[in-house]
């Protein structure tokens, strides 16, 4: 059995106009994540943008998040009240899994301080200290960090180094469309660590463009789910992290593809 795939969720923003009917969509795609046996993978403000926190939509919904299925993410943009809060819930309804990451800033959301997660000697708060913070007082958490292949590697591998020993267990990397060397190198040097390959779904590649940092020819050939078949064979005991994923398009085509195993 090949690892799983890890679903991204975004919550409803703050501002939206149609919270009602955002709330009923989130709630559709994480029941559907936990009827297949997937994980939810539950972004935290992303691209700094204001939005309600998983456990807040999970709680007011009723949800039900299985045991092991669903990964918070947890960024260095909040309060340490709000940070103390989202963990305390997230033990309460038995979410265990944590991706710790600096995250998109806004000048609408607050930073942690670094007394706040009693880190010493540092100007800022990294994925480094949230991770550490975190494994020293909610021990029961599994933390991952990310890897971005996209950086200098040494500057990178250095940086993981420091994530590693402050307390991380598993590793979800930027998007890759094919095979790469810094990935490689990550799963050469650290075979017992657990990888989850991060793989994009959505066709507009200015948008991966933005997060891989150099620019991808608009009339490229990419396939989204011919991509991910590439990358489950050429990374065949690491996980997918599938980022905008189709769930009407797309979601059927991987959860056939999980029956194939």
């Amino acid at each position: 059995m090949r690892p799983g795939f890890h679903i991204e969720i975004i919550p409803p923003k703050q501002d939206t106009q149609k919270l009602e009917e955002d709330l009923e969509l989130f709630a559709s795609k994480f029941d559907r994540v936990m009827k297949s046996g997937f994980t939810a993978s539950i972004t935290d403000n992303a691209m700094g943008l204001l939005a309600f926190q998983g456990h807040e939509c999970i709680e007011e919904l009723g949800l039900d998040a299985r045991p092991g299925q669903v990964l918070i993410h947890l960024n260095t943009f909040h309060t340490k009240k709000a940070l103390d809060e989202i963990l305390d819930s997230c033990e309460k309804l038995g979410i265990r899994s944590v991706l710790a990451i600096s995250g998109d800033g806004s000048p609408r959301l607050p930073k942690l301080k670094p007394k706040d997660v009693e880190a010493d000697n540092t100007a800022s708060v990294t994925s480094v200290e949230l991770t550490r913070y975190i494994r020293k007082h909610y021990p029961s958490f599994t933390v991952g960090v990310a890897f971005n292949p996209y950086e200098p590697e040494e500057h990178e591998f250095e940086k993981l180094k420091r994530k590693l020993d402050a307390g991380a267990s598993f590793v979800i990397t930027q998007p890759i469309i094919e095979r790469n060397r810094a990935t490689d190198r990550l799963l050469k040097e650290h075979p017992d660590l657990p990888v989850v390959i991060e793989a994009w779904m959505s066709k507009k590649l200015y948008l991966l463009s933005d997060v891989v940092g150099y620019p991808i020819p608009e009339d490229a050939v990419f396939d989204p789910i011919e991509t991910v078949k590439g990358l489950r064979d050429t990374y065949r005991g690491c996980g997918l992290y599938l980022s905008l994923l189709g769930f009407k398009t797309q979601y059927e085509i991987i959860e056939n593809m999980a029956k194939e195993e």
